[in-house]
């Protein structure tokens, strides 16, 4: 991958640089269709270690190959590009629609619904593709959903690594605990 810098990300491991890895709020990430309950979870992981799977993937039930990923940020980020590496013999996605800061997504709200972007996705087994963002449509994301309609041919589908590139605002989203608003002002307050 060439870098927007004067060198190759690869030999000078800026890739993890990008890497929206640590923005990602992991406990509230989602899928629908997912044959293990909460094996999302284990396709997001540091760039460094996209290849590296101790057997745990996500991966669709039998015979239905449509998978629905959701995965919120602890802050707002740009999103550059996305990486997926799919399962072997035909079990990769490929398709990939995304929509961006909706929540709540079910598989008959993303077929009706327009997407922010759409790839067709080739086999990705050794984790080296990235499919570019148009980036002015992916800023301020705070969550974004990933739609997977249909795989290679396989009966299911298997994701082992999604990633994101990009870069973080650092501004994070704080939950306003209380706010009191007078309608008229008390007179003993002000003294």
């Amino acid at each position: 991958m060439s870098c927007t810098h004067d060198h190759n990300c690869e030999d000078h491991e800026c890739s993890s640089d990008w890497s929206l890895y640590k923005h990602i709020d992991l406990p509230k990430v989602s899928a629908l269709n997912e044959s293990v309950s909460g094996s999302v979870k284990s396709v997001f992981k540091a760039w460094e270690q996209r290849l590296h799977s101790s057997g745990e993937h996500l991966e669709s039930n039998e015979g239905d190959p449509e998978l629905l990923v959701f995965v919120p940020f602890t802050s707002d980020v740009k999103i550059k590009s996305i990486s997926i590496v799919g399962g072997p013999d035909g079990t990769s996605p490929s398709k990939l629609r995304v929509f961006i800061n909706r929540e709540g997504i079910d598989f008959s709200d993303a077929e009706s619904m327009q997407a922010v972007q759409e790839w067709e996705l080739a086999e990705n087994l050794q984790g080296v593709l990235e499919y570019q963002t148009r980036y002015s449509k992916f800023q301020s994301v705070g969550n974004i959903t990933l739609h997977f309609p249909e795989s290679f041919g396989g009966d299911t589908t298997q994701i082992r690594y999604i990633g994101f590139k990009g870069e973080a605002t650092q501004l994070k989203r704080d939950v306003v605990a209380t706010i009191v608003y007078e309608i008229r002002p008390n007179p003993s307050d002000h003294k």
